[in-house]
């Protein structure tokens, strides 16, 4: 029998939160941002999941390419725009709206030859420094991309840096506004996090969000706010089996380094997953995971192919402990239970992000 462990994407909860990103935003269309893989859960896996959406946002061709193949013949745009000019024979040829971040993609855009004229989102560097015209630069980009013939249509786009933390985004909407100011054009300001805590606020409501991490489960501004806080549900489960058993005494270590060492008696569970898998090796002793349903921690140190997990709070549940028992690494558990990816996530000292995008190809992944 193959090894035990896999992943599992489920359609209803992706379903269940785009529509919360439609309550969060009434008055806005909703771009599900599909970029990497759909952070790591299969563009075609999560597609059918998700076409209620407005549009498709990415950032690479061949994935635009993917999302054109499965039928979709609605709007998808490219979040980084155009990395070379001949990228943009494929947005004339798929019809893809692309942002336009720096002088050097207006150049290529007036030297393309095209008989399909372009949407394109003006971005707008609104204090993230990463991509996006300074203000001082933002209207002169716009009045050079409104004199070409090759460009139908011009959106304006910024991306927040504080969304999900205290300084919030007072200061970059006062700066987007400012920029933008009487130039026309559709407006994409808010991403997952701006979408749940924002939405309301003037000068968010805006007739594009892009909702990203919200549609898969996890909470933008964790730990401040669960998945539970923002009615969201986790959309990849993570689960394998107890493939071992060890009755520990008192003094007895576990794992590489021997970095537990057990205080009495207990017995642990040696379970099928490991960083190959794409399980974090920085999650020390105390992470989160389900045994049966039953919440329990991992001890030691995660090696390639195994992790150790403390069963006394399993047995003292009355729960199976024995070979074959399920695990749940993270997501939805036996018995109406759950485990935030979340919750991992920062016994890693990471975000639910990396943990979805680092799933190992090894891993087999089916549909709920």
């Amino acid at each position: 029998m193959p090894r035990p462990i896999q992943a599992l994407i489920h359609p209803d909860a992706l379903k269940h939160n785009l529509e919360r990103a439609r309550a969060s935003a009434i008055d806005a269309r909703v771009f599900a941002v599909v970029k990497a893989n759909a952070y790591g859960h299969g563009i075609e896996r999560v597609y059918e999941a998700l076409r209620g959406a407005d549009g498709f946002a990415l950032l690479d061709l061949a994935e635009a390419e993917r999302v054109r193949a499965l039928g979709w013949r609605g709007p998808i745009l490219l979040l980084e725009g155009v990395f070379e000019p001949r990228d943009l024979e494929l947005c004339s040829r798929l019809n893809l709206w692309h942002a336009v971040h720096c002088e050097q993609q207006i150049d290529w855009l007036a030297m393309h030859k095209t008989h399909q004229t372009h949407r394109v989102f003006l971005k707008l560097n609104s204090g993230m420094n990463r991509l996006g015209f300074t203000p001082q630069a933002f209207r002169a980009a716009w009045a050079r991309l409104d004199a070409l013939p090759q460009v139908d249509e011009i959106s304006l786009m910024t991306h927040f840096s504080d969304a999900d933390g205290s300084r919030g985004i007072a200061h970059a909407v006062e700066t987007f506004e400012s920029a933008a100011r009487d130039l026309p054009g559709e407006r994409s300001v808010a991403n997952s996090a701006a979408t749940l805590r924002h939405a309301q606020a003037a000068g968010v409501r805006a007739d594009w969000v892009r909702a990203g991490i919200l549609l898969y489960g996890s909470a933008p501004d964790f730990p401040e706010h669960d998945i539970a806080h923002w009615g969201l549900a986790p959309t990849m489960t993570l689960r394998s089996k107890l493939i071992g058993l060890q009755q520990l005494r008192g003094g007895d270590t576990v794992g590489y380094g021997s970095s537990f060492t057990a205080e009495r008696e207990m017995a642990i569970g040696i379970v099928a997953c490991g960083y190959a898998d794409g399980y974090p090796r920085h999650c020390a002793t105390g992470t989160p995971v389900l045994v049966d349903g039953v919440r329990t921690r991992t001890v030691g140190r995660v090696s390639m192919d195994m992790i150790a997990v403390d069963l006394e709070p399993v047995r003292a549940a009355g729960r199976d402990t024995g070979i074959g028992a399920e695990v749940t690494l993270w997501g939805e558990g036996p018995h109406g239970t759950r485990l935030p990816i979340d919750e991992v996530a920062r016994a890693a000292g990471t975000i639910g992000y990396e943990l979805m995008c680092a799933l190992a190809p090894r891993v087999p992944v089916a549909i709920a």
